[in-house]
């Protein structure tokens, strides 16, 4: 991963959600140790305090947990508040945009349908 800080997205928040990809991903699962701010401070050449208020983050929303003197861990629930979070915020917020560009445009909500339909097909590989 690469962060962007010159974006307008936090360093923090980049760090936070880097750590929800890989929980989404697969990469990191139920009560596996997550980088310690240290050690995400080293990969990303960033300030620990930085790092360790992108786990805090993920700390407070629940997403993981500390065990004292080993570091933070991830919850047995990490991968449902992270799942629920990113369709209640970052999908609903992406098709919010959508939605708006189409009206703009003046195209229909089966236009829409369909213009989805199409490219989740050609995601899956199946363009007919």
């Amino acid at each position: 991963m690469i962060l962007n800080a010159n974006g307008s997205k936090p360093i923090y928040i980049q760090i936070s959600e880097w750590i929800e990809t890989e929980i989404l991903n697969g990469n990191l699962t139920k009560d596996d140790k997550v980088y310690s701010q240290y050690k995400l401070a080293e990969l990303f050449t960033i300030n620990p305090a930085t790092a360790a208020k992108g786990l805090n983050l993920l700390a407070d929303e629940g997403i993981l947990y500390t065990k004292r003197g080993l570091g933070k861990f991830v919850t047995a629930d990490a991968l449902t508040i992270i799942m629920n979070k990113r369709k209640n915020q970052t999908l609903k917020g992406l098709l919010q945009e959508v939605a708006l560009e189409a009206e703009r445009l003046h195209v229909t909500e089966n236009e829409l349908v369909e213009m989805l339909r199409q490219i989740m097909k050609e995601r899956k590989g199946d363009s007919r």
